[in-house]
């Protein structure tokens, strides 16, 4: 299956990872039944975990106080985004405010959603996390700082860079964050496909009262007007 798309003078690029029941390690089950018997008409019960695949996490993953996914404004799922791979810093090390004025700050506006990343690149969430082959970079409560400061809209993550290091670096990164409305954006694909670093990206959730993160279909379109540097 095709992940890129042309329209007309548009490339639109499928950033999501695709979910198999078969083989998902998060919950992931579905219960498909007729309800119209002689005349098919097929519905699926989903039994899904809120953080399954590519998800965005919006603020009351990480307080009771803070808005649900269906009381973030529509417009901070969308918007001009900025992909940052970090090629020259060190394996396992943080992404440093210095980092983030070398590559982020020249391309940086008001309501940006940053993708960070770097060669060190390995699937999140599995049994390499924390080992001996796990060398991506790191994000602490410095890193929020500098992009709250600098009015990210949403944080994304490639697979170059961890959000799983340590509770010491996540919950800051996290509560920095989330407070201000930032949403984070986890388990994005194929991003070396992208032929820009600025875009206009998209990652809707379902507007569900009470739900801290929902799984997203995230995708960019490259030549936009407006949202192409």
């Amino acid at each position: 299956m095709d992940v890129v798309y042309r329209l007309g003078d548009l490339r639109v690029i499928d950033l999501t990872k695709p979910l198999d029941p078969k083989t998902e390690t998060r919950r992931c089950h579905l219960f498909r039944f007729n309800t119209g018997g002689l005349i098919p008409d097929f519905h699926t019960i989903m039994d899904l975990t809120s953080h399954l695949g590519t998800h965005c996490e919006c603020p009351y993953h990480h307080n009771d106080d803070w808005p649900s996914v269906a009381e973030v404004p529509l417009d901070r799922f969308l918007g001009r985004a900025l992909y940052v791979d970090f090629k020259d810093a060190e394996p396992r090390s943080y992404v440093t405010p210095e980092l983030l004025d070398r590559y982020c700050l020249p391309k940086m506006k008001d309501d940006t959603i940053v993708i960070l990343d770097s060669p060190y690149r390995i699937p999140p969430f599995t049994e390499k996390t924390n080992t001996a082959e796990d060398q991506r970079l790191r994000v602490s409560e410095e890193t929020a700082v500098w992009l709250r400061d600098h009015k990210a809209k949403c944080i994304g993550f490639g697979d170059g860079v961890s959000v799983e290091s340590s509770n010491e670096d996540i919950k800051p990164f996290h509560d920095v964050l989330l407070a201000e409305n930032i949403t984070f954006l986890e388990v994005l694909k194929n991003l070396d496909r992208l032929e820009s670093d600025v875009f206009f990206m998209s990652y809707a959730p379902l507007p569900i009262m009470g739900l801290d993160s929902c799984p997203v279909r995230a995708y960019a379109i490259e030549g936009l007007p407006g949202f192409t540097g």
